[in-house]
């Protein structure tokens, strides 16, 4: 049986100049190009699911002002179903505000506007909507506050949903969040955040040396003071692609595809969209993560967030071998 995919936290439009450099404290650089994009993590990856066939939800907020309509059209557009977002009258839409130097280099300052008041009342509200069964998956994100990103997945789990944690940023996140998700999916950042955290909270001290093999383990050790595990972490490596960790402690490197990348903006997101959109699909986890690495890759060959996540007809192109079609 096909489940869905419920993606839960930010929804963002992106303000890019692209320059030859960044500019320093006080300097003006001039002579960038403009341009403006879909974002927000967890609206992302409600369109990553959407585009590789699998029906997708978004649950999340906006004001009732330009950039929020400009939102609220471009996921519809995609398919997403938006019966969960919420729109404010009078609130602020997420807006980001990025810098791209020649090199691709960025810098990135955030106003989260109604991102950041998303409540846990809001989320059981906007999932409620949905009435989750055992099929579907929840995606977590973290540019929400983590009391919501803790009921999202709560819900998950009441639901027997699967539920996955894109730990994205990893502030405030502790054993009773991540502990909620069967899957946690850090880049090397914040599996070293989350990990840190952890030994200081337990006093075993997170050694900067440590690999994320013996990081993602730690985080997966039964815990009596905890409510729970994750089932398995999939760290993301970016080029190199993905470790897949288990709860037993076995090890699977998942290595990506060697492609011309131009822009990496949403690749992540593209990976975790279709990490889920695998298993909601019924697909068994490695073969999920499989499927998402190859995403993620893809995703960085156009420039953009959104507009280099892959159909399903050109993942599985790719994955069969061939080149990848026109868009």
């Amino acid at each position: 049986m096909t489940g869905r995919v419920i993606t839960v936290g930010a929804v963002n439009v992106d303000l890019v100049i692209r320059g030859k450099q960044l500019p320093a404290p006080g300097q003006t650089v001039i002579g960038g190009t403009f341009e403006r994009h879909q974002g927000g993590k967890a609206a992302n990856q409600a369109v990553a699911a959407a585009r590789l066939g699998v029906p997708s939800a978004f649950v999340g907020a906006i004001g009732d002002d330009e950039f929020g309509a400009a939102a609220h059209d471009a996921l519809e557009a995609e398919g997403v179903d938006l019966r969960g977002l919420r729109t404010v009258a009078g609130g602020k839409t997420g807006v980001a505000l990025i810098l791209v130097d020649e090199a691709g280099e960025n810098e990135i300052s955030v106003a989260s506007g109604l991102n950041a008041e998303v409540s846990a009342v809001d989320v059981r509200e906007g999932l409620s909507a949905h009435r989750l069964a055992a099929a579907d998956v929840v995606l977590v994100s973290c540019e929400i506050p983590p009391t919501a990103a803790r009921a999202a997945l709560s819900a998950g789990r009441d639901a027997h949903a699967r539920t996955i944690l894109n730990p994205a940023p990893a502030v405030g996140l502790d054993r009773s969040i991540f502990g909620l998700a069967d899957v946690l999916t850090p880049n090397r950042g914040e599996l070293a955040a989350i990990a840190s955290a952890e030994g200081r909270r337990t006093g075993r001290p997170f050694g900067s040396d440590q690999d994320p093999a013996q990081a993602a383990r730690s985080l997966l050790a039964p815990n009596p003071e905890g409510p729970g595990v994750a089932l398995a972490v999939v760290v993301t490596l970016g080029a190199s692609g993905a470790l897949f960790v288990r709860a037993d402690g076995s090890l699977q490197d998942v290595p990506a595809p060697r492609l011309l990348s131009v822009d990496s903006t949403g690749a992540g997101d593209a990976f975790n969209g279709a990490l889920a959109a695998g298993l909601a699909d019924g697909r068994p986890l490695d073969e999920a993560l499989q499927r998402a690495v190859v995403a993620g890759s893809l995703a960085t060959t156009v420039v953009g967030a959104r507009e280099g996540m892959p159909s399903a007809t050109e993942l599985d192109a790719f994955l069969s071998g061939l080149t990848r079609p026109p868009s």
